[in-house]
C-alpha cells in the first residue's frame, strides 16, 4: 500500500513572526524556514506505518517554489521514498490545493493519505476534507491515534465531549493532531541518502488544475500587547477588583 503525504514548508514555529510595515504579511526574507509541524507528525506516522509492515511505500508532495524542495528532502530523511514537487510561484488556497493532491491521489491510486490537520502560517483546517470531499473518500480529522484493520482503519480522535474512535473503510485521508506521535529528528547518514531519492518535478498545468487563489489578504497585523498586571493588597480588593472590572463574578 502506498501512503501519499502532503507537506508544506512555513515559517519555522520557534521564530518570532514580524508584521511587514505595509501590513500586507509578515516578513518572509532572510526568515528561517521548515516543515509545518502537523505535517511532519503525518510524515513520522507514515514512517512508523512502514516499519510496522502495513505501507510499502511513502510518497510525500509539495507546491510552491524550487525552495520546498528542502523541506521535502526532510521527509525523505525521516523515512519518505520519494517526493513529488509541484512547481508553482503563484499563491494557493486551500481548495487550488485540494484539487492538486486530488490529481495526484489519482495518479499514484494510495491507499491512504495523511496530512497534517492544518498548517501554522494560514491556520485554514480545509485542505484535508476538502481533498476527502473532492475524492469522494472516508475521512477522521485530528487523529490522535491510527490503527490500520484490513482494508479499514481506525482513527481515534479528539471530540469536546472526550475521544470518539471512528472506522472508516480505505482509501481514506486522516488528518493528524498533535498528541499523535512525536516526530523523530532525521540522523546525517539519513540526511545524505535522502539528496539521492528520487524527486519528480511537474507543473500545475501537467495535473490539469488551474492555479488560482479565492483568498485574498486585507491587512496583518501584531495582536495587542498584554497589559502589565497588578498587585492587590487583599482578598478582599482581588474580588472587588474582579467584580467591577474584570466583571467576571
Amino acid at each position: 500500500m502506498k501512503i501519499l503525504v502532503p507537506v508544506k514548508r512555513v515559517i519555522d514555529a520557534y521564530v518570532s513572526i514580524r508584521v511587514k510595515a505595509d501590513h500586507s504579511g509578515v516578513e518572509t526574507a532572510n526568515v528561517k524556514m521548515s516543515m509545518n509541524p502537523f505535517c511532519e507528525i503525518a510524515v513520522e506516522e507514515a514512517v512508523r506505518l512502514k516499519e510496522a509492515g502495513k505501507a510499502s511505500e511513502i510518497i510525500v508532495v509539495s507546491a510552491g517554489s524550487a525552495a520546498v524542495q528542502e523541506t521535502m528532502r526532510t521527509a525523505m530523511a525521516m523515512g519518505a521514498d520519494r517526493g513529488i514537487h509541484i512547481q508553482t510561484e503563484e499563491e494557493i488556497d486551500p481548495l487550488t490545493m485540494a484539487k492538486l493532491l486530488k490529481a495526484v491521489a489519482q495518479k499514484e491510486q494510495p491507499g491512504l493519505i495523511l496530512a497534517g490537520k492544518q498548517a501554522i502560517d494560514g491556520e485554514s483546517n480545509q485542505t484535508g476534507q476538502m481533498l476527502a470531499g473532492l475524492l469522494g473518500w472516508a475521512q477522521g480529522t485530528f487523529a490522535s491515534k491510527i490503527v490500520l484493520d484490513g482494508d479499514s482503519a481506525l482513527v481515534t480522535r479528539e471530540i469536546d465531549g472526550g475521544l470518539e474512535t471512528l472506522k472508516l473503510k480505505m482509501p481514506c485521508v486522516i488528518t493528524t493532531d498533535l498528541r499523535l506521535n512525536e516526530p523523530r529528528y532525521a540522523a546525517l547518514p539519513n540526511i545524505m541518502k535522502a539528496k539521492k531519492k528520487p524527486l519528480d518535478t511537474i507543473t500545475p498545468a501537467d495535473l490539469g488544475v488551474a492555479v488560482q487563489n479565492r483568498i485574498k489578504v486585507l491587512k496583518v497585523v501584531e495582536p495587542p500587547k498584554r497589559k502589565a498586571g497588578v498587585k492587590v493588597a487583599s482578598v478582599e480588593e482581588l474580588v472587588a477588583k474582579l467584580k467591577t472590572e474584570a466583571k467576571v463574578i
